[in-house]
């Protein structure tokens, strides 16, 4: 009913290096497809920073933005302000999502508008 310890270390090894592989693809795919870290907040029209990009003014506290083509993925670099993004037009939608003040990220869907709140 034992298992020969050479088997454990060879299937220890075996699954180690799957997992550091796995680990290794991703975090170069992601690192690669974003486009370099900046300070300010900013909305991009497709996935992974891709697309059109919109500025946000990060000192526009609760004012609501309306965007002219829907954000698929943001990237925020501030160390006071956020930025809350909604799936309708004048800050409207069952749900809103909200970033940190350090962010690069896709959307779960498509947002619309957006407004600035502290961090």
């Amino acid at each position: 009913m034992f298992i020969p310890r050479a088997k454990l270390r060879a299937a220890a090894a075996a699954v180690t290096t799957a997992v550091a592989l796995i680990g290794l693809g991703a975090g170069t795919a992601n690192a690669a497809d974003w486009p370099p870290l900046r300070e300010g907040a900013y909305l991009y029209s497709g996935t992974h920073g891709t697309g059109t990009v919109s500025k946000v003014d990060l000192d526009d506290f609760g004012t609501c933005h309306t965007l002219p083509a829907s954000a698929r993925s943001v990237q925020v670099v501030s160390g006071s302000a956020s930025v809350v993004l909604h799936p309708g037009a004048g800050c409207t939608g069952a749900y809103s999502w909200a970033t940190g003040s350090l962010a690069q990220s896709d959307l779960p869907w498509a947002a619309l508008s957006y407004h600035v709140v502290g961090a």
